[in-house]
C-alpha cells in the first residue's frame, strides 16, 4: 500500500484547535489507513492506505474535533521529490528557517508571484517548484516580509509550511 503525507494546518496553535495525536490516528484509523504515524503536535500524519481525499478528511475531522482545518497531502514519492529538489540548498544553511510551503490545489502559478520584489526581501529569498514554495528565512518566520508576500490570497491556494527538518523527518517516517 501507499505511503502517504497528510499536512494539517492550523491545529494546536490556540486553545480553540486543540487535537490530540492519540485521537488524530484513531480518526484516520477509522477512515480505513493502517501505520498511521504522527509527528510532533502540529498535525503530519504518515500512513498507509487507499489514496486519500484531502476533502474527506476535512470532513471527518470537522465532525470529530468541531473546527475546520484544511489538509494538504503528498505522496511518500511526491514529499521525496520535494526533498530532492532543494533549489535553496547552497543558502539554506539552518533546517529550523528553510521552509516549504506545500500547496493543497496543485501546481504554483509563477505568474502570481512575478510582481514580487526580491531585492527588497533579501536575505530571504524562494524558488516556485512545481506545489511548492521553498523559503529561506534567515531572521525567523515572525519577522519574515516575505512570507506576506507569499500569501494564499496572492497564489489563490491552500498552503501550509513546514520546515526542512520536519520534511526530512516526515520523509524518514514514511520510509520506515
Amino acid at each position: 500500500m501507499p505511503r502517504q503525507v497528510a499536512l494539517l494546518r492550523g491545529i494546536n496553535v490556540g486553545p480553540s484547535t486543540k487535537v490530540g495525536m492519540a485521537p488524530l490516528r484513531e480518526l484516520f484509523a477509522e477512515q480505513g489507513f493502517s501505520e498511521i504515524k504522527t509527528y510532533i503536535n502540529s498535525g503530519n500524519v504518515v500512513f498507509s492506505g487507499k489514496k486519500a481525499s484531502a476533502a474527506k478528511l476535512e470532513k471527518a475531522i470537522a465532525a470529530a474535533f468541531g473546527f475546520d482545518v484544511p489538509v494538504v497531502l503528498r505522496t511518500r514519492d511526491e514529499l521525496a521529490a520535494v526533498h530532492a529538489e532543494d533549489p535553496l540548498a547552497k543558502v539554506a544553511d539552518n533546517p529550523a528557517r528553510y521552509l516549504v510551503l506545500f500547496s493543497g490545489g496543485g501546481k504554483l502559478d509563477a505568474e502570481k508571484v512575478a510582481g514580487v520584489d526580491r531585492d527588497a526581501l533579501k536575505p530571504e529569498v524562494f524558488a516556485i517548484r512545481g506545489s511548492e514554495a521553498y523559503v529561506w528565512l534567515p531572521g525567523g518566520v515572525q519577522s519574515s516580509k516575505l512570507l506576506k508576500q507569499l500569501s494564499e490570497k496572492r497564489l489563490g491556494v491552500t498552503l501550509t509550511g513546514r520546515n526542512w527538518r520536519t520534511v526530512e523527518k516526515l520523509l524518514a517516517l514514511a520510509d520506515a
